[in-house]
C-alpha cells in the first residue's frame, strides 16, 4: 500500500469521527464485562486521537483506570466505524479550557471547576471500517434499493494501522 492511500485512510478515520456527534465509547472491567456509554468527541486529531470530558467519579472512570483499552464505535446510515486504542487521564488546566464549550455545563455542575471533571486523550491504534460508497445519502438510497431489490448493498470492509 503506497503512503497516498495510507494517509487517504487516515483522512477518512478522521472525517469519521469528526462528522460523529456521538461516539460509544467501550472499556472492559475488572471481570471481563463490557462497559460502554455514548461519549461526545470534544476533538479529534489529525492522527485519529480523541479528547472526551467525562466524569471522575462512575463507573467508566474506574474501568478506565483499570483497563486503559478502549474501543470507539460510529454507526450511521452505510458507515460503520470501530477503533482500537489506549486512553491516557490528562490534567490540563488550559486543554479543557480550550475543549470547553457550553453544552459541555450540562453535565458538569461547578462548570470547569467541577472536582468530577476529567479529561482523557483516546490514542487510537486501529480502525476498522464497513462502508458503502458515496456518502451518507447514496447509502440510504442503496439500503432502500437493497431491501426492495433483495440484492445486496456492495460496499466494503478495510482495517486501517493508525
Amino acid at each position: 500500500m503506497s503512503n497516498d492511500q495510507k494517509n487517504l485512510e487516515l483522512d477518512d478515520v478522521v472525517s469519521i469521527l469528526n462528522d460523529s456527534r456521538i461516539v460509544m465509547l467501550t472499556t472492559a472491567l475488572n471481570d471481563g464485562k463490557l462497559l460502554a456509554h455514548p461519549m461526545v468527541p470534544q476533538q479529534v486529531t489529525a492522527d485519529a486521537d480523541v479528547w472526551f470530558f467525562l466524569g471522575l467519579h462512575g463507573d467508566q472512570a474506574t474501568a478506565l483506570r483499570t483497563n486503559p483499552y478502549v474501543n470507539i464505535t460510529v454507526a450511521e446510515a452505510g458507515n460503520w466505524l470501530s477503533v482500537a486504542g489506549r486512553v491516557e487521564f490528562v490534567d490540563d488546566r488550559a486543554k479543557i479550557d480550550e475543549l470547553w464549550d457550553d453544552s459541555v455545563a450540562a453535565w458538569f455542575e461547578q462548570g470547569r471547576n467541577d472536582p468530577n471533571l476529567g479529561l482523557i486523550k483516546v490514542t487510537s491504534d486501529s480502525a476498522q471500517h464497513w462502508g458503502l460508497t458515496g456518502g451518507k445519502l447514496s447509502a440510504m438510497a442503496q439500503i432502500v434499493k437493497s431491501k426492495v431489490t433483495g440484492q445486496r448493498t456492495g460496499g466494503g470492509s478495510d482495517t486501517t494501522e493508525l
